[in-house]
């Protein structure tokens, strides 16, 4: 394809797709051409290095997270349905959480979310610095929450590029993995109990109950602030 019919939409859209099933390490223009069905040459005349592509590829990402409305909703159910939004994003797009710690990312898919989420801790009654402290202490719950999982599923990912039996190389490290928790009493009897009860949480489960609880904690601090400054 020749440059002149080559968008940047187009481009950054498949750059989004090669790092989704290559991750950021097999980010290159030559791959890109070639899904592109163009040469390298015509990407670099519409975005300039592998540094910008990323950059505006992780910006784009940014915009699949909806917006909900504070007309119809409660301050707390914009603030889940948002962090839900960005927990599914990250698990979509597991490159983004290693590429924030390399790039500075930030655009107009970043500014529109944050902007929303000002609105949204704003609707709650929260001012000043307190409106970016609660942001954060929700948005570091969810990418951690989320990092979890994401690299799970990077470690599956990296040991089918490898080649060999998938399963037996997960049972093998999941045998070694217990054997040295074992060790240790605290784990070996929380482990114990686990096996016992038969049930494991899912992520799910822990972002709805990690979410209510700090949502709730935030509402009530923001309840005993109120209070304190009656007369």
């Amino acid at each position: 394809m020749p440059r002149e019919t080559l968008t940047k939409d187009q481009i950054v859209r498949t750059a989004v797709e090669l790092l989704d099933s290559e991750g950021i390490e097999g980010l290159s223009m030559r791959q890109l051409g070639t899904r592109l069905d163009s040469a390298a040459t015509a990407v670099y005349w519409h975005v300039k290095s592998k540094d910008n592509l990323l950059v505006l590829a992780a910006d784009a990402v940014w915009e699949e997270i909806e917006l909900p409305d504070l007309e119809e909703v409660t301050w707390q159910a914009a603030a889940t349905a948002m962090a839900k939004g960005l927990f599914a994003m990250i698990l979509r797009h597991p490159w983004l959480v290693p590429a924030m710690s390399t790039h500075l990312l930030y655009g107009p898919g970043k500014a529109r979310h944050d902007d929303h989420l000002l609105a949204v801790y704003q609707a709650a009654g929260f001012t000043g610095r307190d409106v970016e402290q609660a942001m954060k202490t929700v948005f570091t719950f969810v990418l951690g929450t989320a990092l979890g999982v994401a690299s799970e599923a990077a470690w599956r990912a990296r040991l089918r590029r490898t080649g060999g039996d998938e399963q037996e190389q997960i049972r093998t490290m999941v045998a070694q993995a217990t054997e040295i928790a074992m060790r240790f009493p605290r784990l070996r009897a929380h482990s114990a109990a686990q096996d016992h009860d038969g049930t494991a949480a899912a992520p799910g489960d822990e972002l709805e109950f990690g979410l209510r609880t700090i949502l709730n904690g935030l509402q009530s601090e923001l309840g005993a602030r109120r209070a304190n400054d009656d007369p």
